[in-house]
């Protein structure tokens, strides 16, 4: 995927880049912002203006890193923004819908049990902090290693491993607790 970013960039075709973008991440974009809002439509509306930012700054990247972090970097840092607003301190949303991703099992005894199971775990996720939250998307999500989460979040490398044990720890518990 980076390979085909790289040829966008070097024919200056940045439309097309940011259409591969687009297609290449936008859902996880938008359960990336999720995981941090709460709301599916808060999280609609977050990452449509994650990707008009993408859009105005595609000309400054210059692959110092990997796209995708990149994006996620612009999509951390919007949604804490939007965390941090008056708006969001002041106003409270109801939001019964939540945004999952596909889930494919061969029976549907399977896919109940497994869905109850992910959504179990998706609801004591979104109990725990920002930070902590952030580091388990990251992590077990998105499956990426933790220098790139490192990258990502400009966090320390041990204080990703700090929060990623911790976190884990507060899901045990929780999960124990249920």
């Amino acid at each position: 995927m980076e390979e085909i970013f790289a040829e966008a960039l070097q024919a200056d075709d940045y439309d097309s880049l940011f259409h591969q973008v687009m297609t290449a991440y936008g859902q996880d974009i938008l359960v990336l912002v999720y995981s941090y809002v709460k709301n599916k439509t808060v999280a609609e509306d977050l990452t449509q203006e994650i990707f008009v930012k993408c859009y105005q700054s595609i000309r400054t990247f210059h692959h110092q890193s990997k796209m995708k972090t990149w994006l996620w970097r612009i999509a951390i840092n919007h949604c804490k923004d939007h965390l941090k607003s008056w708006h969001t301190r002041n106003v409270e949303t109801v939001d019964t819908d939540t945004i999952h991703s596909p889930v494919s099992v061969e029976n549907v005894e399977g896919q109940v049990i497994k869905k109850d199971e992910q959504s179990g775990l998706m609801e004591a996720v979104l109990q725990l902090s920002v930070p902590y939250r952030e580091i388990i998307y990251l992590r077990y999500y998105e499956d990426l290693p933790l220098k790139e989460i490192e990258q990502i979040t400009g966090i320390k490398m041990n204080t990703v491993k700090t929060r990623l044990r911790r976190a884990k720890d507060l899901l045990k518990k929780q999960l124990e607790e249920r």
